[in-house]
């Protein structure tokens, strides 16, 4: 991505992405009575620490798209101001928000991520795969808007000699404040906007896969198993919680998306914006993968969940979590000046430590 006349390539970035290595982001949306829309999401990576940084891009900034080899693509002018959390300290949002309420989170999908062929004729109408996110945060307002333009521009891979040339495997789920959600997958070199009638994503397979999975869960319910009688024994459950048996626990995508459609889908009715997001981040607490619990190939990389967040798209909150403080931060994007003329980076920690409140005994 080309900012005000500055290069700033991508390339490292992309190629920590594409690693084999623990990479198990979790997305969910929640909607509240009073017409509030949340998306969350888990962030893992499990190379080394991603020291993340909050991003803050201002309004009526020039940017341009860096392809391969150098070459500049896409140019577009920021119509909107974005808050999220970045990578590397590279400008390239992993989650964001902008100040119309649009939300996009970059999840992995590798072996599956194919984007278009680049074509030289085409150059001025192309952006890399790694500058999605920022082009559609700060470009659009509503899913409708994204449906007709997407289309419009090619989303090339960048060739890096560092990757033996291969792009960075990512898809995006994206929702704006009417709770219009999608998915955006680049399969077999072809775009794919998806409905995403449950709410979640994950990692692979293809986003398609996921939902015919989901047929061989038919019997996972909220309310629990019934007595039932086995020749002349009555057999009755042992506990509560008996109607979500045989619900996967593993780490694995395909077993994540599964439980997150689960508990996203049976969740209790939600009153207001800071109602669902407390629950949206009770529930992506049953995907923070501890240190230790997912080993890469035993090379001691271990794939934890570095941040979660939650974005109130109708109240312009920003919220987020770390690893190392798991006390709620929030972000009001009402409040932000989006006039500046440079992207602002903030640490998500002031001290990577836990914040504690003691309480004191009269």
């Amino acid at each position: 991505m080309r900012i005000q006349k500055t290069i700033v390539t991508l390339g490292v970035f992309a190629a920590l992405l594409l690693q084999p290595i623990a990479y198990a982001c979790t997305g969910i949306t929640l909607m509240a009575k009073d017409g509030s829309y949340i998306q969350a999401r888990t962030e893992e990576w499990g190379a080394f620490d991603l020291k993340s940084k909050i991003m803050v891009m201002p309004r009526d900034m020039e940017m341009q798209s860096e392809l391969s080899a150098g070459e500049l693509g896409l140019k577009w002018k920021t119509k909107y101001g974005v808050v999220g959390l970045n990578g590397s300290d590279l400008p390239f949002f992993v989650d964001g928000m902008n100040e119309k309420g649009l939300t996009v989170s970059v999840l992995y999908l590798p072996g599956f991520s194919e984007f278009q062929s680049f074509d030289p004729a085409q150059i001025e109408n192309s952006l890399s795969a790694l500058d999605l996110s920022t082009w559609l945060l700060t470009q659009f307002a509503k899913i409708d808007e994204i449906r007709d333009e997407l289309p419009k521009i090619r989303v090339v891979p960048v060739a890096l000699e560092v990757l033996d040339n291969a792009p960075p495997p990512i898809h995006f789920l994206v929702s704006d404040i009417s709770g219009n959600t999608i998915v955006i997958e680049y399969l077999k070199g072809e775009l794919h906007i998806f409905d995403n009638p449950v709410g979640v994503l994950t990692n692979s397979p293809d986003f398609p896969w996921h939902l015919t999975n989901l047929r061989n869960y038919l019997g996972i319910r909220a309310e629990s198993s019934r007595s039932i009688k086995v020749g002349d024994l009555e057999v009755a459950p042992l506990g509560a919680g008996t109607g979500m048996i045989g619900l996967p626990g593993d780490y694995s995508p395909t077993s994540r998306f599964v439980r997150a459609t689960a508990l996203r889908n049976t969740v209790r009715p939600l009153s207001d914006g800071e109602d669902a997001v407390l629950e949206a981040f009770r529930i992506l607490n049953n995907f923070d993968i501890p240190l230790g619990a997912v080993d890469a190939s035993g090379k001691n990389i271990f794939g934890n969940t570095q941040w979660t967040t939650a974005m109130d798209t109708k109240a312009l909150l920003y919220y987020y979590r770390t690893a190392d403080n798991s006390r709620l931060r929030i972000i009001d994007l009402k409040s932000v000046d989006f006039m500046k003329d440079e992207v602002i980076y903030i640490p998500v920690d002031v001290e990577r430590k836990q914040d504690y409140q003691e309480v004191i005994i009269p």
